[in-house]
């Protein structure tokens, strides 16, 4: 499977709630997972939601935690082999 790619942090602005004299801004942060990368993390998460319940999940709409993703890029990103060293660059070339 690729590589895991860290991708940029959007932070998309979602407006605001007045509570007396505070005003509550609500913001969504995206960028945890690439594209290519949430057919699998949802996969996943409803093979979970399946697994678990009996004839179907009470709910249509399930949210993927951050510790859902985490626990996906851990386990598909590359490990460092040992041994493996990164090439030396000839100086004399």
């Amino acid at each position: 499977m690729a590589a895991f790619v860290e991708q940029p942090i959007v932070l998309q602005y979602l407006g605001f709630e007045t509570k007396g004299a505070l005003r509550e801004y609500a913001f969504s942060l995206r960028g945890h997972a690439r594209y290519q990368d949430a057919p699998a993390i949802c996969s996943i998460r409803l093979r979970r939601e399946f697994s678990t319940q009996a004839g179907h999940p009470a709910s249509s709409t399930f949210s993927v935690t951050d510790a859902e993703l985490a626990a996906y890029k851990d386990a598909h990103t590359p490990k460092a082999r040992p041994g493996r060293s990164k090439p030396r660059e000839d100086k004399n070339f």
